[in-house]
């Protein structure tokens, strides 16, 4: 996935301007796509210069606002990349080579961050647990929305495991070595 590519996909779901856009970004496609805001701002410039995207006149007012919506050329883009082969990404996680190296050496503390990262994916679980009761307290009955389910529940999906695995190391770190 590419950061133009869901900033499309974010402005096909509604036009916005560059601070909502990143507003929201960081509520849902942030979730699995991250990106600072700088960069949002920078490669919204760059989609217009490609003639995917335009703004709107800016609103009139202090704080005027440039709204963006993608242009037929950015939604032509967006379906010849959403219809791409892509392989899986190999895992490359360096807690894995932390413990590896832990498991030759013996206890070296690495417990300590798998703990830290414990208490982060409870927490992102909780979260996902919250945004799937209010966004979605009955089973969507329509494609779009069961499609925002599904990509909600894989991020529910890749907490769990990652909160079972970690509870599960901690076990075999505490065993004596």
């Amino acid at each position: 996935m590419s950061l133009p590519h869901a900033l499309l996909t974010a402005l096909l779901e509604e036009a916005s301007s560059g601070l909502d856009l990143a507003r929201r970004f960081d509520h849902s496609i942030g979730n699995f796509w991250h990106a600072t805001h700088q960069q949002i701002y920078r490669e919204l410039g760059r989609l217009e210069e490609q003639g995917w995207v335009e703004s709107l006149p800016p609103e009139t007012g202090r704080g005027r606002k440039r709204v963006y919506r993608v242009l037929p050329s950015g939604r032509a883009e967006l379906a010849r990349w959403t219809a791409e082969s892509q392989d899986p990404k190999p895992m490359r996680d360096e807690l894995m080579l932390r413990i590896r190296a832990e498991a030759a050496i013996g206890p070296a503390g690495v417990s300590d961050d798998v703990r830290r990262r414990l208490d982060m994916h409870r927490s992102k679980l909780a979260i996902y647990r919250q945004v799937e009761a209010r966004d979605f307290p009955v089973p969507p009955t329509t494609r779009d929305k069961q499609l925002q389910h599904l990509i909600l529940r894989a991020g529910i999906m890749h907490e769990q495991f990652w909160v079972e695995w970690s509870e599960e190391a901690l076990q075999v770190m505490a065993k004596p070595a």
